[in-house]
């Protein structure tokens, strides 16, 4: 199901729950509503839907992968860019690693690790800080 996106400072800034397996409606609605947004969306966590659940959505190329509790084990390569976020308005300065590792749980709770660069560590970086209740 399409959600709407929550806009409130408030909300969006208190960390995350880990998901379980109860959460895969979750998961879902996150997976439904990235597809909803993708001309101008390439990420979205689930508090971004108004649940506070480690669960984000992120594109990589035509593929949309969707991580339940993911976190950044290493980082390297520090940069400074600037982001937009679909709960924000405009675009803010920021710094991200062009090298990330990360673990996270598929829909099967099964368990992963891996390395991303470029663009989808980056929207990786910035789904990961709205679990932790960080804004741009």
């Amino acid at each position: 199901m399409v959600r709407e996106i929550v806009h409130d400072p408030i909300l969006l800034s208190k960390k995350s729950a880990p998901a379980t397996a109860a959460d895969l409606p979750v998961a879902q609605d996150l997976l439904d509503t990235l597809r909803a947004h993708l001309d101008h969306c390439v990420g979205l966590a689930a508090n971004m839907i108004g649940e506070r659940k480690r669960i984000i959505a992120v594109c990589s190329g035509p593929l949309i992968i969707v991580m339940l509790n993911p976190r950044i084990l290493r980082s390297a390569e520090e940069y400074e860019t600037e982001e937009g976020c679909l709960s924000l308005e405009g675009k803010r300065k920021t710094r991200r690693y062009r090298t990330i590792s990360v673990s996270w749980q598929d829909s099967s709770m099964k368990s992963h690790t891996d390395i991303l660069n470029g663009f989808v560590a980056q929207i990786v970086q910035h789904e990961v800080d709205h679990c932790n209740g960080v804004l741009i």
